[in-house]
């Protein structure tokens, strides 16, 4: 039977599994190497080693309805987007309100997890963790490993020639943090990302010229969507679902291309990806489009080069006095404290587990990796799901036939890359928390209809069985009412 478990960071994801733990009844223990709770959401004036870094002006991409807990949400006077420093405090209110943090000990450092010597018959871990300078070795049931994704700079220097001669200075986007060193400044910004947009889009304020190169292209959304409601809460319904998932994949992806050149036609401006039927996440900028027709941001292709002073591109052109180069590149998949790299598994940055949460080849199934998986959907009602379900799996909810089933089938990797819905409801479904649309309609015709046509938001999977909310109903019913407000 599982009692204790590791919590591995006390981000979102890491104060949804303590959440989770307590309500089923096990003993949680969370490491933070921090001093306060919010992973990524905290803000910091330098990048700290061994943790998630983010720029002063970091705005969320989900709306308030859309990417709160799902038994707890945002004041109903905080706007739809918000700043990084509203949504730590958010999540600093969540710990206090389900009592999180006595489970938390801060400063703590897990240096270490490990299989017990009799893991196939226990499914025990040794976990050893650092405070102090002094190191402490404990024995846990299960660990859940709460550590994100964005702690490791991906910064391939070597795809990349001529930039050790660069005499200018570049660096990873996660040491950005604000525009005002860069004033009069050309600056070149390598990535099409969240991050690279934003960065080249804030830098464009204060520097001389900005130049934005992209491998691939990029769709670029507006985070304010028909009417001026948010686009979350427009595209994220259970009925668009449904309708992509039987259309003809090529009306599919033909109404797709449509609605994302919608606001404008963005090969016109240099964006259009190379795979257009791609869906992989888009970049949310409102400002990008005006930045580029106002010339204050230049599109640029690949680099080719390097050079002392200038940067060689792929289609020829050639940009003299380049003062520095930002690389958003992106971050790797890295766990330190994990003594075998073969159990949570990174090749190209893909990594193979089972339901986006369990490494497949364990003989027990007592660990699992949240925040992992990649979609269009806000990420804190994707790891609140995941820890819920991850924690039935400890329960023992799944039997060891069934796990050794999985781990015959489940050879090959399985892609982060999912549909948000899709993937929530295959979860929901497995732990009982899916809303049964067809009870719904002949009981609650009203709540149906917005639970199907309306946002797939949060509280929709508090609705029934365990962990169920009595907020739900209301939430639901009221959440254009807090869109307005």
């Amino acid at each position: 039977m599982v009692r204790r478990v590791a919590v591995v960071g006390a981000g979102v994801s890491g104060l949804a599994a303590i959440k989770c733990c307590l309500e089923e009844g096990l003993e949680p223990i969370c490491f933070e190497q921090s001093e306060d709770v919010g992973g990524l959401w905290r803000y910091t004036d330098q990048a700290e080693e061994g943790r998630a870094s983010i720029y002063r002006t970091v705005f969320t991409n989900s709306c308030k309805e859309m990417m709160c807990y799902s038994d707890f949400p945002f004041p109903d006077d905080h706007p739809n987007y918000m700043h990084n420093a509203r949504v730590q405090h958010y999540i600093c209110k969540y710990a206090e309100h389900f009592d999180l943090l006595r489970h938390i000990q801060f400063k703590t450092l897990v240096i270490n997890v490990k299989k017990r010597p009799d893991f196939s018959v226990t499914g025990q871990w040794e976990v050893v963790t650092q405070r102090d300078g002094k190191e402490e070795t404990a024995v846990f049931d299960a660990v859940m490993v709460c550590s994100g994704h964005h702690v490791y700079p991906n910064l391939p220097l070597a795809d990349f020639p001529g930039i050790q001669k660069f005499k200018g200075c570049y660096f990873h986007s996660r040491e950005y943090k604000e525009p005002e060193k860069f004033r009069g400044k050309k600056v070149l910004v390598v990535g099409l990302g969240n991050s690279g947009c934003d960065i080249a889009v804030e830098l464009s304020t204060v520097a001389s010229q900005v130049y934005l190169s992209s491998r691939s292209g990029s769709w670029v959304m507006s985070r304010v969507w028909d009417n001026g409601y948010p686009w979350d809460m427009l595209v994220i319904t259970r009925f668009r679902t449904w309708l992509g998932n039987i259309l003809p994949r090529a009306l599919s992806d033909w109404l797709y291309v449509r609605a994302m050149n919608r606001f404008f036609k963005h090969e016109n401006f240099g964006l259009m990806p190379l795979n257009r039927t791609s869906r992989k996440e888009p970049v949310f900028n409102d400002d990008l489009p005006s930045r580029i027709a106002c010339g204050v941001v230049v599109m640029k292709p690949n680099v080719k080069e390097f050079r002392e002073t200038s940067v060689l591109f792929q289609d020829g052109t050639v940009q003299d006095d380049v003062d520095a180069v930002v690389f958003a590149t992106g971050y790797s998949y890295s766990y330190p404290f994990m003594e075998d790299n073969s159990i949570i598994k990174s090749r190209d940055n893909q990594v193979t587990l089972y339901k986006g949460i369990l490494p497949p080849q364990l003989e027990k199934p007592t660990m699992a990796v949240i925040g992992l998986v990649q979609s269009l959907g806000p990420i804190i009602p994707t790891v609140d799901l995941q820890c819920r379900w991850a924690v039935k799996v400890f329960q023992g909810r799944w039997m060891d036939m069934f796990w050794a089933k999985v781990l015959f089938l489940y050879g090959s990797s399985t892609t982060l890359q999912t549909d948000y819905i899709t993937y929530m409801d295959e979860l929901a479904s497995a732990i009982g928390v899916k809303p049964n649309v067809l009870k719904l309609l002949l009981t609650d015709p009203w709540l149906a209809l917005e639970v199907v046509f309306g946002p797939c938001s949060p509280y929709q999977f508090r609705l029934m069985g365990p962990g169920k909310w009595n907020g739900a109903r209301k939430a639901i019913l009221t959440q254009w009412d807090r869109t307005l407000q």
